[in-house]
């Protein structure tokens, strides 16, 4: 039932459900009454003894968790309570369920300390108490949860000292201790723990001392984020140990001397900032990495910069606060020629590339010339339980294929409007059968679509493989007609409410959320796992009340293993996606992933709430939308990256909640908007990680923009 708009309350007789093994209502709307007791259905599922998963999160539900909860099934690995509005303490007989394995109490409301007694839970392996009010310290026992791999703990008021236990978490690859009021110098126990290769992000406490050497220990960590805290002395030149670093950011602290010369070697680096702090000296000529943003802005550097590397394209580096730097007599021509070479040489590969796609596509071709039109259709699988509606119906139903009901174009075909018997208005994909991959994207789009049923996918009604009058060939896809169009006609200004607006931000919000939902379900809750392969604007289709849905398969791919935890498919491939959504990984030649579809969604969602396109022509060198919104965020969050048809509106809509009487002044009521607008870029860009191993699932994405609605449904 999860990943619904189901409304109400939770019904009773769950205590009648002894079998019961999986119940999972997430992502609703689901009430209750709101009093401390809201949560009491809890107590009843004590009678479902098989009970191993229960998810209730991202719904409405208010109330405190019961200490009944002790009493659920011993089985129980996995319970997902995120994104409500759950008030009161963590209750300690939670300790009692032994066999969890994963804890998600997120974005919700919950104050008090961390049990001690979690430390009980000798199986558990992911832990997230993040976004609450959780205060005092964290308990000293924690050292003892050995199997944890993912620790997040962020967003909270918790205090005192990192307790060096921590450094018995001898399997955990990603820990987020940020945003809280924690103290004291870093334990050096952090930096020994051998595993942790995802990210750690200690930032904006009260950290102070000096960076131990013991930081080049973390030698396959993707993210480190020690920002916003009290840290002095010079930067340890240890940190080049951590060849595996994409994201470093030691900004907001008091760190002085120069920035090491080993920072060279990090090759892996994508985003540094060591802006605002109290760095002297020149910076280091080897310090011209290939990186995406570079922000050494607001110290107190000097001498002349360097020409190479990320400092040929001065538009991803942020320098400013720095008066005594200057640029280097040289620069100049030798910027010039090596960027003519360059594209120069991007000319020569893509020229290369198309050609061997037009050889790969010839030499399919004739293979499918060879094969009976007549045998391929019955080997077909994707018939079975379809009425297959004939080529005549479809050329009146659009009117002999008239450019009247064209309604776009796209890799293989063409899309019209049509209209079946009993007035049934339908989105007709015809497949361009001069292109040799057509009858495979079409079998790809009904393999994907099968077995698939979700509110927010496009429905296939049919299908059409026949012969037109000239007696061709003809292929044909029939949808639902989705009457507002694709996301992309509205992003551009194209389309626009009958009052002249375009999409507001709950709006938007929305969308992401509906798209969000799809991919999750597609990934995770399918029979057998989808990758889309082709997430963006023009692929999103929206219904007569504003429902996102995503379209077009002609690309995705099943999922028919799993290696190191990460989806991959067994079968060949070819270089899938479009060019600006698609992720670094399929340039190189990765298979197509579950990651890859959410770098793609992140694109799309950065697109979205900026209302510029990845192929913006603002965007110089090889910057691109996702550099853009890292060098940008969230210090220009508001003057730069909000779409200012968004902007406007955020005032109008503060004050409109100070005139019905909401308690907050218009200015706490703007500032609680500018921080839903903060968390849900937080989320693009968590998505668009170069690494695909450092991104978030589409679960976690959604988790995390259901939050941030119910946060703004609050207002």
């Amino acid at each position: 039932m999860a990943h619904n708009r189901l409304t109400g309350t939770i019904p009773p007789g769950l205590g009648n459900l002894p079998h019961l093994k999986m119940y999972n209502i997430g992502y609703n709307y689901i009430e209750n009454s709101g009093d401390d007791n809201g949560l009491d259905f809890i107590t009843l599922l004590a009678n479902s003894t098989e009970l191993n998963f229960l998810a209730f999160d991202g719904n409405l539900l208010k109330g405190v968790i019961p200490e009944s909860i002790g009493n659920l099934s011993m089985v129980l690995s996995k319970i997902y309570m995120g994104g409500n509005q759950i008030h009161g303490t963590i209750p300690s007989s939670i300790a009692k369920l032994t066999g969890l394995t994963l804890l998600n109490i997120s974005y919700n409301d919950i104050t008090g300390p961390i049990p001690s007694e979690i430390s009980h839970l000798q199986d558990l392996q992911v832990l997230d108490l993040s976004h609450n009010h959780i205060s005092e310290a964290i308990p000293d026992s924690f050292g003892s949860l050995i199997k944890l791999t993912k620790l997040d703990l962020s967003s909270n008021n918790l205090v005192g000292q990192v307790p060096s236990t921590i450094g018995g978490f001898s399997s955990l690859t990603y820990m987020d201790l940020s945003t809280n009021m924690l103290n004291g110098t870093i334990p050096r126990e952090i930096f020994n723990l051998p595993s942790l290769s995802n990210t750690l992000n200690m930032s904006h406490n009260r950290f102070d001392g000096h960076l131990p050497d013991d930081i080049g220990q973390l030698t396959i960590v993707i993210s480190l984020d020690l920002s916003s805290n009290r840290l002095t002395g010079n930067i340890s030149s240890s940190i080049s140990n951590c060849k595996s670093l994409e994201t470093l950011s030691l900004a907001r602290n008091f760190f002085s001397g120069p920035i090491p010369n080993s920072f060279g070697s990090l090759k892996a680096l994508q985003t540094l900032d060591l802006s605002h702090n109290q760095l002297s000296s020149s910076i280091p000529s080897n310090l011209e990495l290939s990186t995406q943003s570079l922000n050494l802005s607001y110290n107190n550097l000097e001498g002349e910069i360097p020409c190479g590397g990320i400092f040929r394209n001065l538009s991803r580096v942020y320098l400013q606060g720095n008066p005594r730097l200057s640029l280097h007599s040289e620069c100049g021509g030798s910027h010039h020629h090596t960027r003519r070479l360059r594209k120069a040489g991007i000319v020569v590969a893509i020229v290369a590339i198309l050609v061997l796609f037009f050889i790969a596509g010839l030499y399919f071709a004739i293979r499918k010339r060879k094969a009976k039109s007549s045998s391929r259709i019955s080997d077909s699988k994707m018939q079975e339980g379809h009425y297959m509606v004939k080529y005549d119906e479809l050329r009146q139903a659009t009117g002999g294929f008239s450019e009247a009901n064209l309604i776009g174009s796209g890799s293989f075909g063409s899309v019209y409007k049509g209209c079946l018997k009993d007035n049934i208005a339908v989105a007709i994909k015809v497949l361009d059968m001069r292109i040799a991959a057509s009858w495979k994207s079409f079998l790809a789009e009904c393999e994907a679509l099968r077995n698939v049923r979700h509110r927010n996918l496009v429905k296939l009604i049919t299908s059409c493989s026949s012969l037109d009058y000239k007696n061709k060939e003809f292929l044909a896809l029939v949808y639902e007609f989705l009457s507002n169009g694709s996301l992309e006609v509205w992003i551009k200004g194209k389309r626009k409410k009958e009052n002249g607006d375009g999409l507001g931000f709950l709006e938007r919000l929305n969308v992401t959320i509906d798209v969000a939902s799809a991919l999750d379900y597609l990934h995770h809750d399918s029979e057998v796992s989808v990758v889309h392969c082709d997430v963006k604007p023009s692929n999103i289709l929206l219904d007569e009340d504003m429902t996102a849905k995503i379209g077009d398969f002609g690309l995705a791919r099943l999922l028919m293993e799993q290696i190191g935890g990460q989806h991959s498919i067994s079968s060949s491939h070819v270089m899938k996606g479009s060019i600006g959504y698609m992720p670094p990984e399929y340039g190189l030649g990765a298979k197509p992933s579950t990651a890859g579809d959410t770098y793609s969604f992140g694109v799309t969602l950065l697109e979205l709430f900026t209302a510029k396109s990845p192929s913006n022509e603002s965007f110089t060198g090889e910057q691109g939308l996702v550099g853009w919104v890292q060098a940008c965020f969230p210090t220009q969050m508001m003057q730069l990256l909000l779409d200012p048809e968004l902007h406007q509106q955020l005032p109008e809509l503060a004050a409109a909640a100070a005139d019905r009487g909401y308690k907050k002044s218009q200015a706490s009521v703007q500032e609680h908007l500018e921080y839903c607008v903060a968390k849900t870029f937080e989320v693009g860009l968590a998505c668009t990680v170069s690494h695909p191993d450092g991104r978030i699932s589409m679960r976690e994405a959604l988790n995390n923009l259901t939050a941030v609605r119910n946060k703004l449904l609050k207002i």
